[in-house]
């Protein structure tokens, strides 16, 4: 699972989902929560895992090395697309992206794509190099911890999904007025659900039946949402994501180069 949240928020979003498909299928499946997001990949690539719940940037990667081959993609808000936002304190005097020059920033992993792939050439076109212009770079551990961060000024300001602040408005209720967005980024293909291309495919159809069939119900879709705040999932395959490639590519940057 990607670990762009809580372990155990994560781990309670995805248990009942795995109950769920081994009552369907037979097939046991173990979610297990990675340190971090190259963990994640490594795992798939290595053949500890078998299958992932990849982020954009994630999938991209694991693809290029021949890990992982997409199979559904989620859907939040009726798309299957999002975007990325930058944010601080509001009054910090951080109005735009190239205030943030010279001021410590909050990412929740250096592979997260929204909140560092894509604020990263945002801030590029600003003409911020986010590696040498930023006072210091600070790696939360997840979207809701930068949204924390941000809110109780331990960093000028950071990097998310669009809008992670409700993950924590349950906790910092004034959280919408107190942290302020400053930039949102062009849509972003979702996270996904994919599978080690060896993965047995008389298998793979089984899991990926079940997983479909929770858009069948409300209780799973209470299940999905639970689960990285999905809505639902579609079928889907790698050339789903060839327009993010393009926008890397458009940017003049490669997978590897944003890796390091």
């Amino acid at each position: 699972m990607t670990p762009s949240q809580d372990t155990a928020t994560v781990l309670a979003g995805a248990e009942p989902i795995a109950q769920y498909v081994e009552e369907k299928t037979g097939i046991v499946i173990k979610p297990v929560i990675p340190t971090d997001y190259t963990a994640q990949q490594e795992a798939l690539c290595s053949g500890e895992a078998q299958m992932a719940a990849l982020n954009t940037f994630g999938y991209v990667r694991a693809s290029a090395k021949g890990c992982a081959d997409v199979a559904l993609v989620s859907v939040r808000y009726g798309s299957t697309s999002y975007q990325g936002q930058i944010i601080t304190q509001a009054g910090s005097g951080i109005e735009k992206v190239e205030d943030v020059a010279g001021k410590k920033f909050c990412r929740p992993d250096p592979e997260s794509t929204s909140g560092w792939i894509i604020p990263s050439l945002t801030m590029k076109a600003a003409g911020i190099d986010p590696e040498t212009d930023l006072a210091e770079i600070v790696d939360t551990g997840g979207h809701d911890a930068v949204v924390i961060a941000v809110y109780n000024g331990d960093c000028d300001a950071g990097a998310t999904f669009l809008d992670a602040r409700k993950l924590v408005a349950k906790d910092f209720p004034d959280v919408m007025d107190k942290v302020a967005v400053i930039a949102t980024s062009a849509p972003i293909p979702n996270d996904n659900i994919s599978f080690r291309p060896d993965f047995p495919k008389d298998l793979r159809d089984k899991i990926v039946q079940a997983l479909l069939s929770l858009n069948d119900s409300d209780e799973g879709k209470e299940m999905l949402k639970g689960l990285f705040s999905w809505q639902g999932l579609e079928a889907a395959d790698d050339a789903f994501y060839d327009g993010f490639r393009q926008q890397l590519e458009a940017a003049g940057v490669t997978i590897e180069e944003l890796s390091k």
